[in-house]
């Protein structure tokens, strides 16, 4: 009979199986854990194959055709072989096209055939000057069965470019010419000129011109025209305007926002207009004054303004604005003041009435009678005695509208779009680029003759002159001129005409 275990004997061996227990679970627990982390077996690598032998290579020879049986004559000698039957490796490479450099024209590139032989896709592309070439010539001169047209026709053709200097020496401003006038005496043709420095240039051409050498000497020291020329301005002087009731005094207006009177007698430039705030840059584009009223200047600003001053007066001037754009030009009608005509950047001639002030405070503004748009921009409106209107803008015309019942509106009195139709468009290039100042139409303000026409410079290197009723009367040219006379303009009576070019030079025919 076996020993009866003791309690802790029993414990213990309780223990030892229960230590065995867990040892086992463990065991089994790790080993599913190292299974789950174990990495995939790796691929058994491919077994490398032996290269086979590269079979050589053979070129491809076209298959022989049986001519006889194709039905080709026995006399071609085989000349007929067309090139899709050669093949590739036998035909000779292409020539590498060489790119093309340097300036090219177009007339020497064009291609051939009768497809592309057409250049009228560029034509309305193609502008710019063309210097000597004449736009009007003797068979147009001739060209009319009015009797009265060909006289007058004839009689501005027959006026000669100055002979006592030629224009490259008579340099009235240093810089570009900008406006331009004429004294109004007519004793002698006395011209004023402005330039894009503030500069006022005076030229006396009744004065001793050189003895003419008869030897053909280039050395022979010609002196020069005398010229006064005086820094009014800080910047361009953009209109000058000489009263008809008052030839002693000069009215200039600037891009520095002031508008001043040179007193002839007196010899003193003084102040007549500036903005209150000495900060503000008000530029003035223009001014006018009225034959009846020397003494009232109404002028326009590029930033759409017009004004109206009193130089009697100590009041400050009148401002209102038209414009949301810039007024290039405008003018009053000689005989009713009351009537301005605007040229500005929105591309409208308008027509307004002083007579009727309209609004309150800053929206105050002349009562607007009518307007008309162009394609492009109005740069000036210009207003004859008999209430002719003519307008230059850059859609390359110059249009002429009849306002001549001017006399018969009333304060306010609306105008029809049938009324503010042009009479006359005119085909006329008005680009003029960077460095020509902008074409403006001038009426000849009081003509001896009794023939209202104005004048506007051709970028051909010529004066264009024109009538109420857009027919042109002369094309002013001459020796010398090498430049456009782009600033144009007719002495108020008489028919002299002056323009200043780009660089200050002045040509006069007479």
């Amino acid at each position: 009979m076996a020993p009866e275990l003791s309690t802790f004997e029993a414990r213990r061996r309780a223990n030892v199986v229960n230590n065995a227990k867990l040892l086992k679970d463990s065991a089994e627990v790790a080993a599913k854990m190292r299974r789950a982390t174990a990495p995939p077996p790796r691929a058994a690598a491919p077994k490398k194959r032996k290269a086979a032998e590269p079979a050589p290579r053979t070129r491809v020879m076209p298959t022989r055709q049986s001519a006889r049986l194709a039905g080709a004559s026995s006399d071609t000698n085989g000349t007929d072989l067309k090139l899709e039957d050669i093949p590739a490796e036998l035909k000779p490479p292409e020539p590498k096209r060489v790119r093309t450099s340097g300036d090219l024209q177009l007339s020497s590139l064009q291609v051939e055939g009768q497809r592309w032989s057409s250049t009228g896709a560029l034509a309305s592309f193609v502008q710019g000057a063309q210097p000597g070439v004449r736009t009007f010539t003797e068979d147009d001169i001739k060209d009319t069965s009015d009797s009265k047209l060909k006289d007058l026709r004839k009689e501005m053709s027959d006026l000669k470019l100055y002979e006592g200097w030629v224009p490259n020496d008579i340099k009235i401003t240093p810089e570009r010419v900008y406006a331009l006038t004429f004294h109004p005496i007519q004793d002698k043709p006395i011209i004023l000129a402005g330039d894009k420095k503030g500069t006022l240039g005076f030229f006396d051409a009744s004065q001793e011109t050189p003895q003419q050498s008869d030897e053909d000497d280039e050395d022979v020291d010609i002196p020069l025209p005398q010229i006064g020329a005086f820094e009014v301005h800080s910047r361009t002087i953009s209109s000058i305007k000489i009263p008809m009731l008052d030839p002693n005094s000069v009215l200039t207006s600037s891009y520095d926002s002031s508008i001043r009177c040179l007193d002839l007698q007196s010899q003193v430039s003084r102040q007549l207009w500036e903005p209150d705030d000495d900060t503000v840059d008000i530029g003035i584009s223009c001014i006018d004054v009225s034959p009846e009223t020397k003494d009232v200047i109404v002028f326009s600003t590029l930033d759409g303004n017009l004004g109206r001053l009193d130089r009697r007066s100590k009041e400050k001037a009148d401002m209102w604005s038209l414009s949301d754009n810039k007024i290039g030009g405008f003018s009053l009608h000689p005989l009713l003041p009351h009537l301005v005509a605007t040229a500005s950047l929105d591309r409208t001639l308008k027509i307004w009435d002083l007579r009727m002030i309209k609004g309150k405070g800053e929206l105050r503004h002349p009562s607007l009678l009518g307007e008309h748009q162009s394609r492009l921009s109005v740069s000036h409106a210009s207003w004859s005695r008999g209430g002719y209107l003519a307008t230059s803008s850059y859609d390359d015309t110059v249009k002429v509208y009849n306002m001549s019942d001017a006399m018969k509106w009333k304060a306010g009195q609306d105008l029809s779009d049938e009324q503010m139709k042009p009479v006359h468009a005119i085909p006329h290039n008005n680009q003029t680029g960077r460095w020509v100042t902008i074409l403006k139409p001038q009426w000849q303000s009081n003509p001896a003759d009794g023939v209202e026409k104005f004048a506007i410079a051709n970028m051909n290197r010529f004066v264009d002159i024109y009538d109420t009723e857009g027919k042109q009367l002369g094309q002013l040219d001459g020796e010398g001129i090498t430049a456009v006379p782009a600033v144009a303009e007719f002495h108020p009576t008489l028919n002299w005409l002056a323009g200043g070019t780009g660089s200050g030079k002045l040509c006069l025919w007479m």
